[in-house]
């Protein structure tokens, strides 16, 4: 492997998530969750294995809604000839990303509760 090529394809894949965060609100208020969920994350005395779950649930919801605006973006490409299928896919996409997303915040709440409730001493 070239060293070029890399760069190349790093180039390629930081067009692509670029794209995705110009143009999908989801993807942009995610990263801004991922944010302040990091912060909380290094504010708390959370355990590696803690840490680590929630770097996992971040990149798992981003990695998904990147794959839901690759899939949107390819279902509007063969609309006219499969129409009928194609909000279904777009609909299972984004219950794919809502499920995540749902378990994602009830595994946060129970990572950060019990230091929230530790922080003003309920």
């Amino acid at each position: 492997m070239h060293i070029r090529h890399f760069f190349f394809s790093l180039g390629y894949a930081l067009r692509g998530v670029w794209y995705v965060y110009r143009n999908e609100q989801n993807f942009r208020f995610q990263i801004l969750a991922a944010i302040i969920v990091g912060i909380l994350a290094w504010y708390f005395p959370l355990n590696d294995a803690e840490r680590i779950l929630v770097l996992l649930l971040i990149m798992l919801i981003l990695i998904l809604e990147l794959v839901n605006s690759a899939i949107e973006k390819f279902t509007d490409i063969v609309k006219p000839r499969l129409h009928q299928h194609v909000q279904i896919v777009k609909d299972i996409m984004a219950g794919t990303v809502l499920v995540a997303s749902v378990g994602s915040i009830i595994l946060g709440l129970m990572i950060f509760v019990p230091h929230i409730i530790e922080l003003f001493g309920l």
